[in-house]
């Protein structure tokens, strides 16, 4: 890989989420992310919980969270060529849901892998893992692997293109890099395949909205 990323380790402190790296404990970002959701953001997901009732929310969400995984799990090991994609007897969905990713975004479209599943921090502010970086269609990218139940709308995305925009702040911050891109693959559970790539200039919108989420973050750590 062309940078050394450090050894991390993932632990729960007071309930966050946080990464032991380079002797910090740093919150993830996406423990900032859910604890800074706006009223609004909070107001949906409780009508939400309350349509379907808590048991079957609770459900929908703990069989994405296990299909993400899995479909994460094939990526990876394609990504370090360790997955024969020959390999007879997985028919499974969250193989076929991996197999569209890796065909429609990922084949004859990556020129450098520079890190898979790759712990990236910002000193003294955050950390988190990367599905993966490198250089995507001649740009040096941040990319993101999703699973959805259904076709998304861009302006559904914001979390995920603040995700992109904590990640290239870091690893731009940390190594040098011009990082100017980032990309979220999308698979839903019916094998759609969505591509959203964001250039930039709007990743520099989102990174505006992320440091300010950091800051609000440790506001409400110190009033705990």
């Amino acid at each position: 890989m062309k940078f050394n990323y450090p050894k991390s380790i993932r632990a729960y402190y007071n309930g966050q989420r946080l990464y032991d790296v380079n002797n910090e404990k740093l919150p993830s970002v996406t423990t900032i992310l859910n604890a800074t959701k706006s009223k609004e953001a909070i107001e949906s997901l409780n009508r939400w919980r309350t349509k379907l009732g808590a048991a079957a929310a609770d459900k929908i969400t703990k069989e994405a969270t296990s299909r993400g995984q899995a479909m994460h799990d094939f990526l990876e090991k394609f990504l370090l060529g360790k997955l024969n994609l020959d390999l007879l007897g997985n028919n499974t969905l969250e193989r076929q849901m991996a197999d569209q990713i890796i065909e429609n975004g990922l084949r004859n479209k990556i020129n450098e892998i520079w890190g898979v599943e790759a712990t990236l921090y910002y000193p003294e502010r955050y950390a988190g893992a990367a599905d993966l970086i490198g250089n995507y269609e001649g740009k040096n990218s941040i990319i993101d692997f999703k699973n959805s139940s259904q076709l998304r709308k861009d302006e559904w995305n914001t979390d995920y293109y603040l995700q992109l925009s904590a990640y290239q702040m870091a690893h731009n911050k940390v190594y040098g890099t011009d990082i100017n891109q980032g990309v979220i693959l999308v698979c839903t559970k019916d094998l759609m395949f969505q591509r959203f790539v964001i250039d930039s200039e709007r990743l520099k919108h989102y990174q505006e909205i992320f440091m300010r989420k950091v800051d609000e973050y440790y506001k409400m750590q110190l009033n705990n």
